[in-house]
């Protein structure tokens, strides 16, 4: 498909085949292990810095052997050690004037500092974090004033690439392109009301300039700049004015004379009208995701003659499932693109960084299912396949083609895939499946059956999972203690997180989820329809790892799942205590969901079988029940038009998981890590009687969200940051109810963590939680007194 008889611009040569990012964590977590290692003080930068190097290496010998060339720019360097939006801050030197010491003085960052920033230290916060566009990863949201230096603070990136060369590899540098880094940061403590960071592109384009520069000096080809917000019609800011910033980032780019050739990447859905703006520009490549977005049409006799002179990267390998999917079907958008431009070449629509490494190590993983599925390797080895295609012709790669075809259609037809009894309780739900009783009569049947104190105290659900938990899990699963062993020492947990909880004064109970490896992965355990990993690990954040479960047929619940722990945990209390659940959205959202049929015709089906939990629960005494959905706004479509159907789907799942309980139980639900105000309406539709959300890292913004949306249910916005090992202070938790009391009537509020303790130490912990009491307590009674 790529022309070398027709004139081109002069630039290097792009590969006919490339992917967009790899995972960075390592096959066996290495990277967490690592870092992680590195923070507790078992091993220095040195020895942190020697890992990951040699993961570096064995993904580039690992690429290079599944089909990308190793002198052709086609492997990218998208390595990092936390998270690539850091990456670019501490690169261009944009640091929180609270972390200014930790720079030297030409403005690097050493290893220690970088991870301070990123978890903060003492009485200084780290960056705040939030989901990355529609995915669950999470990335740090960096801070700019009108006084934020910028300067080329870092040349990891040019040493990353120089590391390679000297392994015989021309790779490809990657970064986070300007107007993203601007769009997804956050005015500075100190900035002026009404300050934008996109207004800071002027001052930030000679940093990155200057970077081009450093890697054309290196001898790099070509730079991967990453460009995901200009799809995205979720960004606060005006879409002309995204535009324009794209249009003025490239053309001073693109006219900078000492750079390599320049591709910007933009996955996640389509460019729309960025696309024409990008195609303006000198920018030599661009890529198209064509698994969200589909081949742009319409365009105007000067957006057609631009990209016909540019490398069009094709993604037509979906980066965000792992689904083998349909290569004949990819290849007809490979040969369809070649419309716009006869330089086509074939990418994955994202990076690798959303699903694990290998489906080959995956033993256990029933041998049908695994011929349906596709993960990096896969992916990688499918990229290879089309680019022969590409180069070689349509017949070349036909016995590949057909193979996958023959697995989509066997997929469709195996058991499992479609269950007419659960399609048949699914069609005969009415409006009255979704409604619950009015909230004024259900807040008076919850009091009546509560007596909750002023500012009720609760927790999210986890507790802090052991080692002596993690390793009685890992204990039954071989075989080395029964059943009955393994039941009486999480009961022994349960009482021990039972008993700390009573002692610290938390008003209502949980019983800490010790049995749960994660809070989807052990309903996928219990609900057909469902798939587990061993060692589908993917990044959620820094060092955390999560191991999506694979939703590949209808789901249903043979048995009851929580009903027993909550009884238990009831039994040792007269407080009452939560019955914790993972909502519908969430489960889909961290999930590797089947991606032939609706996602609502989905939801709806897990929805049913909660459903069902939630009346054994209540049967079994439990009042109280929450239903976690910190996916809702993870999963909103990054174009407005589609967002009206998604809501209604994702709130109706919720309503229906949740409608069938007496007045007198009360429906929690749990959101975090998302921006609350573009989805306020739908948190008021769910219709929980009180939502609890992540608002300590952004200091309550969200609470004026709140407020101004005139949200009557309750509500607790955290006041504990647990994605950060700070304990925080009396004084700083009683400055956050305050704040929240000045926005939130106190009837409506609620006292909690952001999240789960899972991932916290138990004394850090109790720490925290005591402080969080104590302030409590002073609030309740300063408001006493003036009451």
């Amino acid at each position: 498909m790529t022309d070398t008889t027709s004139a081109a611009p002069a630039r290097p040569a792009f590969p006919a085949g490339t992917i967009l990012g790899y995972p960075r964590i390592g096959r066996r977590r290495e990277l967490k292990k690592a870092v992680e290692a590195f923070w507790a003080g078992a091993i220095d930068a040195d020895e942190l810095e020697a890992t990951a190097a040699d993961l570096r290496a064995a993904t580039r010998e690992r690429l290079a052997s599944l089909g990308l060339g190793p002198t052709d720019a086609s492997i990218p360097e998208s390595f990092s050690f936390y998270d690539q939006v850091l990456d670019a801050a501490v690169t261009v030197g944009a640091l929180p004037s609270r972390f200014a010491g930790l720079a030297g003085a030409d403005g690097s960052v050493d290893l220690a500092g970088y991870f301070t920033i990123a978890r903060g230290e003492g009485e200084n916060p780290p960056l705040e974090m939030t989901k990355w566009f529609d995915s669950n990863y999470h990335y740090l949201v960096p801070e700019i004033g009108q006084e934020t230096p910028f300067r080329l603070a870092s040349d990891r990136i040019v040493r990353e690439f120089e590391e390679a060369r000297a392994a015989g590899f021309v790779t490809r540098p990657v970064i986070v392109g300007p107007v993203t880094f601007l769009l997804l940061s956050k005015a500075a403590d100190d900035a002026p009301e009404g300050f934008r960071p996109l207004s800071r592109l002027a001052d930030l384009l000679p940093v990155y300039t200057e970077l081009l520069s450093r890697l054309s000096a290196a001898g790099a080809p070509w730079v991967q700049l990453d460009e995901p917000a200009l799809v995205s019609e979720s960004i606060d800011e005006p879409r002309d004015a995204v535009v324009a910033a794209a249009r003025e980032a490239y053309d001073v780019l693109g006219a900078a004379a000492d750079r390599p050739a320049l591709f910007v990447a933009a996955p996640y859905g389509s460019l729309d009208d960025a696309l024409p703006a990008l195609a303006a520009t000198p920018v030599e490549a661009i890529s198209l995701d064509l698994v969200r977005g589909s081949i742009p049409s319409g365009l105007d006799a000067a957006t057609a003659s631009a990209l016909a002179a540019k490398t069009l990267v094709g993604g037509v390998v979906d980066g965000h499932n792992i689904w083998r999917g349909d290569l004949e079907a990819a290849f007809g958008k490979l040969t369809e693109l070649l419309s716009l431009s006869p330089d086509v070449t074939v990418s994955t629509s994202t990076s690798l960084l959303h699903v694990p490494h290998d489906v080959d190590d995956e033993p256990e993983l029933d041998e049908r299912l695994t011929s349906w599925l596709a993960f990096a390797d896969q992916k990688v080895a499918q990229v290879a396949v089309l680019a022969r295609g590409i180069v070689d012709g349509h017949e070349s790669i036909q016995e590949e083609l057909t193979a996958a075809t023959a697995a989509l259609a066997d997929r469709a037809s195996a058991p499992g895939v479609r269950v007419p009894a659960v399609r048949e309780r699914e069609a005969a739900l009415t409006e009255a499946d979704f409604r619950r009783g009015a909230y004024a009569d259900r807040l008076a049947a919850q009091d009546a059956a509560l007596s909750l104190p002023f500012l009720p105290t609760t927790t999210i659900g986890s507790f802090p999972q052991t080692a002596d938990i993690r390793r009685s899990r890992a204990q039954l699963a071989k075989g080395l203690i029964t059943e009955a062993e393994y039941l009486g020492r999480m009961r022994d947990e349960i009482k021990r997180v039972v008993d700390l909880q009573e002692e610290i004064g938390i008003d209502v109970i949980v019983h800490g989820e010790p049995e749960r490896n994660d809070m989807v992965q052990y309903f996928a355990e219990n609900l057909e329809g469902f798939a587990v990993t061993r060692n589908g690990w993917v990044q959620s954040y820094g060092s955390r790892c999560t191991r999506p479960s694979i939703l590949w047929g209808d789901v249903w619940r043979p048995a009851p799942i929580t009903v027993e722990w909550s009884a238990y945990t009831q039994s040792l209390t007269e407080k009452p205590v939560k019955g914790m659940l993972t909502g519908p959205v969430t489960i889909l959202a961290w999930s590797f969901v089947r991606d032939d049929q609706p996602l609502g015709e989905t939801a709806r089906q897990v929805a049913l079988a909660l459903r069902d939990e939630i009346a054994d629960l209540e049967e079994a005494g439990i009042r109280v029940v929450q239903v976690d959905e910190p996916a809702l706004r993870e999963l909103l479509p990054l174009k407005k038009a589609a967002q009206g159907e998604y809501l209604d789907w994702s709130v109706g799942s919720f309503r229906l998981a949740t409608s069938g309980v007496a007045n007198g139980t009360q429906i929690h639900t749990h959101l975090c890590y998302s921006e609350f105000g573009v989805v306020i309406d739908a948190i008021r539709n769910l219709d929980a009687d009180v939502t609890s959300i992540e608002a300590a890292r952004s200091r309550m913004e969200v609470v004026h969200d709140i407020q101004r949306s005139g949200f009557e249910h309750g509500i607790g916005p955290g006041v504990y940051d647990i994605h950060s090992p700070r304990v925080p202070s009396v004084a700083e938790v009683t400055e956050l109810l305050e704040t929240a009391l000045q926005a939130i009537p106190g009837r409506q509020l609620w006292v909690n963590p952001d999240c789960g303790l899972k991932t916290r130490g138990y004394d850090e912990t109790v720490a925290s939680l005591r402080n969080i009491i104590e302030a409590t307590r002073g609030v309740r009674e300063r408001a006493a007194v003036s009451a």
